[in-house]
């Protein structure tokens, strides 16, 4: 049996739930590299929104899901700090695409991953996490204020919920797929 592996990135801003929809779709226990935010981080990192977050990434997290006896997801998610970023080539390097965490509150957080994928050329989505309750925007609202190409799907999750995480995957996947070229 020749086993295929693809690799897929979860991307996003700080505290857009990238751990959590790793760990929410993971088979295995998902490999975290977080660490408790500490004094040295107040000024550096922007918690506005997030205030209750202890925890962070500082390198990635790693997940796996066996999609057939011989196709199996990784997934790595992204840390998301700025001062982290130079992780992100490392991390984007063979992945089919990535799936893009929004959080709507503090929707500025997003476009730094947003601007990455586009420049890249690598293809991804654009997942609203409903984490926090309903969205007050509506996807034309978001489209706009992401300037989101109208290729670039924009998909509504809560990444704590393994079915809606995954439905985020496969709506990836079929994107990354749909732009792929066609062989003879």
């Amino acid at each position: 049996m020749d086993r295929k592996s693809v690799k897929v990135v979860v991307a996003g801003g700080f505290g857009t739930g990238k751990t959590t929809l790793v760990g929410a779709v993971s088979e295995i226990p998902p490999l975290t590299t977080e660490e408790v935010l500490t004094q040295a981080s107040v000024g550096v990192d922007d918690v506005t929104g997030v205030e209750g977050k202890t925890r962070t990434t500082v390198a990635l997290d790693f997940g796996r899901i066996t999609i057939t006896s011989d196709v199996v997801l990784y997934l790595f998610g992204t840390p998301g700090q700025d001062r982290f970023w130079f992780i992100w080539d490392e991390l984007a390097q063979g992945a089919v695409g990535a799936v893009v965490l929004i959080d709507t509150r503090r929707l500025d957080t997003s476009f730094p991953a947003v601007d990455y994928f586009e420049r890249r050329g690598i293809p991804f989505v654009a997942a609203v996490n409903r984490f926090f309750g309903e969205c007050l925007y509506t996807e034309a609202e978001i489209r706009a204020a992401l300037k989101l190409d109208d290729a670039v799907p924009l998909l509504w999750c809560d990444a704590r919920d393994r079915e809606s995480s995954k439905r985020a995957l496969i709506g990836l996947v079929r994107h990354a797929l749909a732009r792929m070229p066609v062989t003879n």
